[in-house]
This record gives C-alpha cells, sequence and structure tokens, in this order.
C-alpha cells in the first residue's frame, strides 16, 4: 500500500502509522523516475541523511523491461554512496537496507523502515464489549483485543455520590488513549449505586464482591446483546485479587451468555504494566480516584464461591429491575482520537 504524504510532516505520519494494527512494517520511500542517474543522487541525498552506518543496496526489479537488472542497480547506487557519503558496506549484516523497487513507469527507494503495530486489521474478527475500569489492567486487554483484530465498544460501572467525576473522567481519558487503535470508542456509563447499595445490605460480606461482579457480567451482557457484540473482554488475570481466583472466575462467568475473552489471564503483573507503560495508560491509571469496585470493598471477601452459594445469596433479593434498570438508563460518550474531553459526544 502506498500512501502519498502530499507535504505532511513524515515523522507525525509515521507515528500515527504505528499505532495502526494489521500493519507490520512501514517505509518512507522517495519516488523518482525510471532514470538511474536520478536513482542514484536519490539514494545518496536520503544516505546523506542518516548516522554513519553500514548498509546494503537490495533491488527488487519487478518491471523487466527496465535496462538496468538488479545487480547493476545495487552496484551503480552502492558505488555512489560509498563514495560520497562516509557509510560503509555490509552485506551479511547491514545496519540501514537501501530497498529499490523498480515498478512500471517508476522506482521507489527507501533507508528507513520501521516496525508496525502487526496484529490485525481492528473490526475483522467483530465486535464486544470492554468491562473498562480505572485501573491497569482493563486498559492493556483493549490494547490486545484490538491488536487481533476486534473492535470495542466499553462499558464503565460508577458509583456516584461515592465515586467522583474525577473517577470518570480517567475513564474516559483511558478511553481516548485506547482510541489510537480505532480512531473513535463507544463508552457507556452505568450509574450502579443503587443495585450496589442492595448488594452491600443484602449480600453477607464475604460474597459481596463475588455478587457484584456477577451482576455486572449481567449487565454487560445484556448492553451486549443490544449493541451487538460477539464478546465480552475483561482484564481479569489468574490470581491477582479474591476475585480473579479460578473458583471466581468460574462463578462470575457462569451468568454470562455470551463468551467472556481474558486477555491477561496468565499474565504477571510486571508484564502488564510494562504494556500499560508502552501504550501510554499507566500514568492515567494510577491518579487516585476509586472506581465502584475499590469504593465497598469488603475486608474478607471470599477467594472459592460456590455457585449454588451465589445463586442462593442472590435470592434475598429481586436484582432483575436493577439489572434492566442500568441498561436501559445508561448514558453513553462517544470518544475521538486525540479530541479533548470537552469534546466527547454525549447521548
Amino acid at each position: 500500500m502506498y500512501v502519498y504524504l502530499n507535504g505532511a510532516e513524515d515523522s507525525l505520519v509515521l507515528a500515527r502509522l504505528q499505532q495502526i494494527f494489521g500493519i507490520s512494517t512501514i517505509s518512507l520511500a522517495v519516488k523518482v523516475e525510471q532514470d538511474i542517474d536520478k536513482m542514484v543522487r536519490v539514494a545518496v541525498a536520503l544516505m546523506k541523511r542518516e548516522a554513519t552506518c553500514t548498509f546494503k543496496v537490495v533491488t527488487r526489479r519487478a518491471d523487466k523491461t527496465f535496462p538496468w537488472v538488479t545487480d547493476q542497480i545495487n552496484r551503480a547506487l552502492g558505488e555512489a554512496i560509498l563514495m560520497n557519503t562516509q557509510h560503509t558496506v555490509d552485506v551479511h549484516h547491514p545496519n540501514i537496507k537501501v530497498l529499490v523497487e523498480v515498478r512500471p513507469g517508476e522506482v521507489y527507494i527507501t533507508v528507513n523502515t520501521v516496525q508496525g503495530a502487526h496484529g490485525f486489521p481492528v473490526g475483522i474478527q467483530g465486535k464486544a464489549l470492554l468491562l473498562l475500569s480505572g485501573g491497569i489492567d482493563s486498559p492493556v486487554a483493549a490494547y490486545l483485543s484490538n491488536k487481533r483484530g476486534i473492535e470495542l465498544e466499553c462499558i464503565h460501572f460508577q458509583s456516584p455520590p461515592y465515586t467522583s467525576q474525577a473517577a470518570l473522567n480517567k475513564v474516559l481519558d483511558l478511553a481516548r488513549k485506547l482510541s489510537a487503535g480505532q480512531s473513535e470508542i463507544r463508552v457507556h456509563m452505568i450509574n450502579f449505586t443503587d443495585l450496589q447499595l442492595q448488594i452491600n445490605h443484602y449480600i453477607p460480606e464475604g460474597y459481596r464482591i463475588t455478587i457484584m461482579r456477577r451482576m455486572m457480567i449481567r449487565i454487560a451482557d445484556e448492553l451486549a446483546k443490544k449493541r451487538r457484540c460477539k464478546a465480552l473482554v475483561t482484564g481479569e488475570c489468574v490470581g491477582q485479587v479474591a476475585s480473579q481466583t479460578l473458583d471466581s472466575l468460574q462463578v462470575i462467568s457462569d451468568v454470562s451468555i455470551l463468551p467472556i475473552l481474558r486477555p491477561l489471564v496468565m499474565f504477571d503483573k510486571n508484564d502488564i504494566i510494562a504494556i500499560a507503560e508502552k501504550i501510554g495508560t499507566y500514568e492515567i491509571s494510577i491518579r487516585p480516584y476509586e472506581d465502584c469496585c475499590t469504593v465497598f470493598t469488603p475486608i474478607n471477601p471470599v477467594t472459592r464461591p460456590a455457585i449454588y452459594k451465589a445463586e442462593s445469596f442472590e435470592k434475598a433479593f429481586d436484582f432483575a429491575p436493577y439489572v434492566i434498570e442500568c441498561v436501559e438508563k445508561s448514558q453513553t460518550v462517544f470518544v475521538k482520537y486525540n479530541e479533548k474531553r470537552a469534546e466527547d459526544t454525549l447521548f
């Protein structure tokens, strides 16, 4: 694929393209006529911009009508670069490969190939709904999901007045970072306060986190079906907290009809943090604003819950109307890449 810059700043274009999944490598190229003298001048000019290093000329001659064969092109450009710069030749392990691509009517020359984001183009696997908290893990799960070609919408649970506007702003800033992979992203905000208060009132302390997570999955499941999402995505990691033991994950997953994808399920925390720093979400995630999961955290949550106990405790109150209300009264913010928070669209 060829993208003409038309005078745009190449460093800015490169930086943006490196965030787009499905691109393996990116090369800044100069297009010249099929004229060996012009090809030599361009190659020398490009190499003069590079710090002194080793190089090798590699030609692909797709247009066999061009009178110069591959070896002749390699030698002509290589000799000119040696004579006019301080660079030296290394045909086995060069620092720079001067790539020459001879196509019908034109030649492309590049000396700067950079790695892209790799993965699959976002959307080719369909759409999923991400449970986005303000923590470190879920944004990384979003990044890895995008990399596998999954388009995302987000659902965020808030509990005003126990959670603040600053906490919500943090989540929207995370969403803005994540939108780099798909240009724009929807964040569905759920007012979880009434249901969470019911859980705190009726459910024994040890099971509150488990029941809370089951309710979140129920709500996310309903919203995902409305939004035609094929799966849920979470940032859960085995053994990281009480609600992420194998027993807990089994009990929590039991209420979902849709598959639950957990990209970080076997990751070490340090590995997750390293990715968060790489994608620019870490500094946002560590802002000291609590979300609804931390506000009502019990002192001694159960780490090995049982499905039959969770189902028994849930019979203490009629939670179905609260789940429906959470879905029906959700608000959606449409976050676009590189736009300020004030420009987020609420509907």
